[in-house]
């Protein structure tokens, strides 16, 4: 594989980011949002929507700089943990129920999006399901049970007609979802921000929260070099909480994945891939990918418990992405990297509010666009007063996720799901 990678990742190359100060001295809102990703910048979005505009959005970066920023760019239904194993967990009307908040949160993402004109490369393409395995029985059983329980409707494509679109002998078929798009993420987050900032609203970066602490009636948010004092403080910092908060951090699993892109294909992109629908494999470690505007291949996959080095990640890609498709060999990666995904152990969000009133929302796994978006939707009403929505989520809660035995236990578990379907196919 040829070498020489850019310095940043595709989506940081690729966008001209606003900048925002630090926190710098003292300051009160009403309510001060941690992590400007999605789930915080979803969050400030809902509450503006509904009519409150005093607020302070603080991070310890740059806007989207964790998972929202670094994403495969798939906006979509559903959540982390399957459709079957949630019907399985929440009884049938309820996983339809929680399944249709989630398509409602895509729904509220693309008239954001058309609403506010952010310009991030949104793509209505849809999505196809492609089967690694040489069974129709699989796609068979997919499309019933999510026409039947879900109440979408996925599409069946042949394995003649798939093989049109993708030019590879690996799928056997596949099943195509119209309502889903894809973007580019780290431009949506941007936008998010230049509108909540055009309001009014206060966005700190580089202002990493130090300490949370009561204070009367209010909660002391302190930095390196500033202080907030707010009526509530909701923590959205994902895969990058750290040790901010004991509690939350117990709860979360840390899990990287890994993202390159080609140089610009021009025509040999058709060589390959001849269609614009977002692409990902139903073997359960899979791969994920799709075509850019400026016909580069954006392409992810594998799971890890820690962040590998640029070279690493297009070293594991480039292979991973010969597999399927050969006639690519040779051309050349231009941007890989990693970044860290908050997983809860029952692979569910994790949305609510703590004893001592501190609201949450985190976990979103590898399936995050739409959830995050769904989170800001159910804390902004719960901060409001209406619990509803929120109480969907307490049946699976703050879990504790095991520390470093639970990050080798994910590893163990990832391995073993390749394995099998190693076997399988």
């Amino acid at each position: 594989m040829p070498s020489g990678l850019a310095p940043l990742d595709y989506y940081r190359a690729t966008c001209s980011p606003d900048s925002y100060p630090m926190l710098d001295g003292a300051r009160e809102c009403a309510v001060c949002i941690i992590g400007a990703g999605f789930a915080g910048l979803g969050t400030a979005c809902s509450l503006h929507e509904r009519g409150m505009a005093d607020l302070v959005v603080l991070e310890a970066q740059h806007v989207g700089f964790g998972a929202s920023g670094r994403n495969g760019g798939f906006v979509f239904g559903g959540f982390s943990l399957d459709e079957r194993a949630l019907q399985s967990q929440a009884g049938a009307a309820e996983a339809q129920a929680l399944y249709g908040m989630s398509v409602a949160a895509v729904e509220t993402i693309r008239g954001r999006i058309r609403r506010h004109g952010i310009a991030c490369d949104a793509r209505e393409a849809g999505a196809i399901l492609a089967n690694w395995f040489d069974d129709d029985r699989l796609l068979d059983a997919r499309q019933r049970f999510m026409a039947e329980h879900m109440g979408v409707q996925w599409q069946r494509i042949s394995r003649a007609d798939l093989g049109e679109l993708l030019q590879t002998t690996r799928y056997h078929g596949g099943l195509f979802e119209p309502a889903a798009f894809h973007f580019h993420p780290l431009k949506y987050a941007q936008g998010l921000a230049r509108v909540l900032s055009g309001h009014g609203i206060a966005i700190h970066e580089h202002s990493r929260v130090a300490r949370i602490e009561r204070d009367g009636a209010r909660w002391r948010i302190t930095t390196t070099r500033g202080q907030v004092r707010a009526r509530e403080v909701v923590m959205c910092c994902g895969g990058y909480l750290g040790r901010l908060h004991r509690k939350l951090s117990s709860a979360a699993l840390p899990i990287a994945t890994y993202v390159m892109t080609t140089e610009p294909l021009g025509a040999r992109l058709a060589e390959a891939i001849r269609t614009q629908a977002a692409v990902y494999d139903t073997r359960f470690a899979f791969d994920y990918y799709r075509a850019l505007p400026d016909t580069r291949l954006l392409w992810g996959g594998r799971i890890a418990v820690r962040d590998r080095d640029a070279a690493s990640v297009a070293r594991l890609l480039y292979g991973d992405m010969l597999k399927v498709y050969p006639q690519l060999a040779g051309v050349r990666v231009e941007h890989a990297w990693s970044g860290l995904m908050s997983y809860a152990r029952h692979k569910m969000p994790q949305v609510g509010r703590l004893p001592d009133g501190m609201w949450y929302a985190m976990g979103f796994g590898g399936h995050g666009v739409g959830p995050t978006t769904l989170a800001g939707e159910l804390l902004a009403s719960a901060l409001l007063g209406d619990l509803e929505g929120m109480a969907r989520f307490e049946q699976w809660g703050l879990p504790f996720a095991g520390g470093p035995a639970g990050k080798l236990a994910a590893q163990l578990v990832y391995w073993y799901h390749s394995l099998r379907d190693l076997m399988r196919s």
